[in-house]
């Protein structure tokens, strides 16, 4: 269902709402926090369903590397991992941090984070980690701000979408621009625009169709938008999937799994609010649902990833911490059938968040984990969500607690290892792994081999 019929059904409470979409994103969680969750004070459902609204600014300021060393660096704990370089918000255009996602210059090798803010997109070249430059930014399209901004990569463009932020559509930046500044920081101007939408919760990007997916937008049902961006200064409508509703995050790949029905199609692993949803889009005028699969002691199904041999999805849920009042719970799929997955189990940390956004490298997945910040958990078998804490950098120290204050996402792609995380309060940490072959399991390489299975030949 849309946006407008959800909140109807939560309540009439959310309909003077409807008008100001920031307050009535605000209105629906606390509604359904007071269904899900009776054990919360008012106080509490209040400062959870405004807690993606409004963040804290924390002052801090790194004067040098800092190495983790007796389970700290400098004022963060953290084990395996070191603190490179940092930037304040401040110092990258202000406002509040959102998503991150990171470029690859083809030509000079550089590397850049692209920070999305509350306010506009940072880019900072973090080619040299341990001296991070801001380059510039890029201001929302409408001149407004809002507490979802996110962002993707295609053929050298950024694609930047914006929630809670009526006709801001999909910008579309060449990063190629970055390599011409002389004299940091500039204000750049938007290279392109697509506005068949407005507000978009998030953005998917299938680099190896040159495809956009803009979910939890105005149109679609608040489902999969298509936009065919194969020429990124031409971004161009391509279809619609709504048959699920509202879709807040999702991972759109070439599959290349043990499902041979499927191998070779376009598909998309939705996170779906209570369910995870596997969409074909390989025609566009005629998407077609392979699967709705829902889980016991789901809260909100918020984002997750393929292990890079297309069998397991690992996902996170939002509220499911809220809910049922356990650690921060980690989700392993088995997508080996596409028409039928099945949830192999749930991995409890040691500690308390709330998960937000996670990105599977080789045999790890790199999360981000608020209050709790980045966390590298080896698979060691998804099958049954075996998995182990090998590595953290909490950007957050002043406690674990449920809500949406700490890291937001991480990048863990670039070919240098270098790993970057945004953080709302704080800003842009640049990271490393102290050495992430120091794990004797045979997946030091992001070797997957011992999850193979055999699967037979038509």
């Amino acid at each position: 269902m849309n946006r407008t019929r959800r909140l109807l059904a939560m309540g009439t409470l959310c309909l003077f709402a409807l008008l100001a979409t920031d307050s009535a994103r605000a209105c629906l969680l606390a509604e359904r926090l007071r269904v899900v969750a009776p054990h919360l004070s008012e106080a509490e459902i209040q400062a959870l369903a405004h807690g993606n609204m409004e963040h804290e600014v924390i002052p801090y300021a790194l004067g040098a590397p800092e190495n983790c060393v007796g389970g700290m660096a400098d004022i963060f704990p953290c084990h395996q991992v070191n603190l490179l370089g940092f930037l304040t918000l401040g110092e990258i255009g202000g406002g509040g941090g959102t998503d991150i996602w990171g470029w690859t210059d083809p030509v000079t090798g550089s590397e850049y984070a692209l920070l999305a803010r509350t306010n506009g997109m940072a880019f900072v070249d973090v080619t040299n980690p341990t001296g991070p430059v801001y380059i510039g930014n890029l201001p929302s399209h409408t001149g407004q701000d809002s507490p979802w901004r996110d962002v993707k990569v295609y053929s050298d463009h950024a694609f930047v979408v914006s929630d809670g932020n009526s006709g801001h559509g999909l910008q579309v930046f060449d990063l190629t621009e970055l390599r011409a500044v002389a004299s940091p920081p500039v204000t750049f101007s938007e290279t392109a625009h697509y506005d068949e939408f407005g507000s978009a919760h998030n953005v998917v990007v299938n680099e190896d169709t040159g495809f956009a997916y803009a979910v939890g937008s105005s149109t679609c049902n608040g489902g999969l938008h298509m936009v065919d961006i194969s020429t990124p200064t031409s971004p161009s409508s391509a279809g619609c999937y709504s048959g699920d509703g509202y879709t807040h995050d999702a991972q759109c790949v070439i599959y290349a799994g043990p499902d041979f029905q499927h191998v070779g199609r376009e598909i998309c692993f939705a996170s779906n609010e209570d369910t995870l949803t596997i969409v074909d889009v390989t025609d566009k005028s005629n998407p077609v649902q392979l699967s709705r699969s829902g889980y016991a002691g789901s809260g909100y199904t918020h984002q997750g990833w393929l292990t890079e041999d297309h069998r397991y999805f690992v996902h996170d849920d939002e509220f499911d911490e809220i809910n049922s009042g356990h650690t921060t719970r980690t989700y392993s799929w088995d997508v080996t059938d596409l028409d039928l997955p099945l949830l192999g189990g749930f991995w409890d940390a040691a500690g308390n968040a709330i998960d937000h956004n996670q990105y599977i490298k080789g045999a790890y997945t790199y999360q981000a984990n608020y209050n709790r910040g980045l966390r590298i958990l080896e698979l060691l078998d998804p099958a049954t969500a075996s998995m182990q804490e090998i590595a953290f950098f909490d950007t957050y120290p002043e406690g674990d607690n449920i809500d949406s204050s700490g890291a937001w996402s991480v990048y863990p792609f670039f070919d240098s290892g270098t790993l970057i995380v945004s953080d709302r309060s704080r800003g842009l940490f640049v990271l490393e792994m102290i050495d992430p072959d120091i794990f004797e399991d045979g997946f030091e390489s992001g070797d997957t081999s011992a999850w193979e299975l055999e699967i037979p030949l038509f």
